[in-house]
């Protein structure tokens, strides 16, 4: 017996001696397997994976400005302005700036990255680092300024790492958010946060942008291009601006808005909008009343346009559209919402309420027909314009060496209101350069849903910009 127990302590002492000498190792170990599978959370594994298709964006410009020959006697700067246009073009200061921004890689075998489109706006030069550090020069597929939107391509030997799609479509108030970018040139900056609302709309200058993301996750000059991830390293939005008044507000683009943007601009260089040919309104009290509505909410038809895709499926004037597209019709914002994320050739269907009831149609939307282009201008401008020939600068003694000259103008319409005449050139519509008539068509097609635009308008040797309600 007592030999048995001599034994079990024996027993007892090595078992001891091991787990000491065990313990002592996992303590001496440098680095524990164990802690690192710790330490790799969900966010450090989405960085490691997405941050090679992430890349830092630098584009160059030139800015001329037209200056007369007494700008630095310390005249007042009002003079400088009013002399400008009364001097030799010669007499310019040129200044070169740069933008610096980010963007992502869609497609590593076309090498195709998207990003803002301020952040290649007038661009020269557009220069793409990666995380590898190799660099690319860039060129412009596509941009669509009202998206605020852009596609880059570069020529790489090699399949370049790029970004998985995600869905935006069903995103959480709450859930976790990580962007990556290159704010103030701080190469693969990474910060994290929260999804604070969806759907938000944005005042940008002369547009409004809306169905963006609100997120609280830091972002900053620079960040703009580059993409937002959810806890897997999906994409599902590309950060665009910061609400400057304010820390922790940021806004992306959803990328379920941004998946037809970017086919058009891949596909066509531009954004093909999709054509129903109706005006609408707002709803109010009144007409809720007058047309027998419950509550104050839908748009209101004003028109409907001959021969039009709303024409064809049975929409009429006075008819109040509740739905569109599965989503629900509250407001004019959220008519254009739909509208504008709409495809030339997408297929929509509509609820409509007419004569107390309500009417279900089904509408097949195309590109806007060029043959109706001259009767849009002369509805939403007043005027008809010409391409400018020998035979016309001559006639009006035209100056410019581009543009459209407007050959009739509408009495009682806006542009005839503040003088605008037959022989004036017009050069510019917003961001579109006109050459001729038919660029001229195009860019108010493609403007026919904005509040206003900005003309360049050209009498003699001086421009004008002038803003016009459409």
């Amino acid at each position: 017996m007592q030999a048995h127990r001599q034994i079990d302590k024996q027993r007892f002492l090595v078992s001891i001696i091991l787990l000491s000498i065990c313990s002592l190792i996992l303590t001496l170990a440098p680095v524990s397997y164990g802690h690192e599978l710790n330490r790799e959370t969900a966010v450090v594994k989405a960085v490691r994976d997405v941050s090679p298709a992430v890349v830092n964006i630098s584009s160059a410009y030139e800015v001329r400005k037209r200056t007369s020959p007494f700008s630095g006697f310390g005249l007042n700067p009002f003079f400088d302005e009013f002399f400008r246009d009364f001097f030799d073009p010669r007499f310019e200061r040129r200044q070169q700036n740069t933008s610096l921004g980010s963007g992502v890689i869609i497609d590593g075998q076309k090498g195709l990255i998207l990003t803002n489109a301020h952040v290649i706006q007038k661009a020269g030069t557009i220069n793409v680092v990666l995380q590898d550090e190799r660099e690319f020069e860039a060129r412009i597929v596509g941009a669509d300024p009202d998206s605020d939107l852009a596609v880059l391509k570069i020529d790489s030997k090699d399949r370049l790492p790029a970004i998985n799609m995600g869905s935006s479509e069903e995103l959480m108030i709450g859930e976790t958010v990580i962007a990556i970018g290159n704010p103030f040139g701080f190469s693969h900056t990474v910060t994290t946060g929260v999804i604070s609302a969806i759907n938000r709309s944005i005042r940008a200058q002369d547009r409004v942008y809306h169905d963006f993301i609100q997120i609280d996750a830091s972002i900053n000059p620079g960040n703009s291009g580059g993409p937002l991830l959810n806890i897997n390293g999906d994409l599902i939005g590309i950060n665009t601006a910061i609400y400057a008044k304010a820390q922790g507000i940021g806004f992306a683009i959803p990328i379920g808005k941004a998946r037809k943007i970017i086919s058009d601009l891949i596909q066509y260089g531009e954004v093909i909008q999709a054509w129903i040919g109706i005006t609408v309104q707002n709803m109010d009290d009144s007409l809720a009343r007058y047309l027998d509505v419950p509550g104050n909410k839908g748009v209101v038809i004003k028109t409907v346009e001959p021969k039009s895709p709303a024409k064809l499926a049975g929409m009429q004037e006075s008819d109040i559209i509740l739905f569109l597209g599965n989503k629900k019709i509250n407001s004019l914002e959220d008519y254009k919402s739909v509208t504008k994320s709409t495809a030339a050739g997408d297929t929509l269907p509509a609820k409509l309420w007419r004569n107390g009831k309500k009417k279900s149609v089904v509408i097949n939307t195309k590109v806007y027909p060029l043959e109706l282009a001259e009767d849009l201008i002369f509805r939403l401008l007043g005027i008809k314009v010409e391409d400018l020939t020998k035979k016309r600068r001559k006639a009006y003694r035209i100056y410019a060496r581009e543009g459209v000259v407007i050959s009739k103008i509408k009495k009682n319409s806006y542009l005839a209101h503040i003088g605008a005449q037959p022989g004036d050139v017009i050069r510019q519509i917003d961001d579109y350069t006109i050459q001729t008539s038919e660029d001229f068509k195009k860019a108010v097609i493609k403007s026919r849903r904005k509040n206003t635009i900005v003309l360049l308008l050209q009498r003699g040797e001086q421009g004008y910009y002038i803003t016009v309600t459409l």
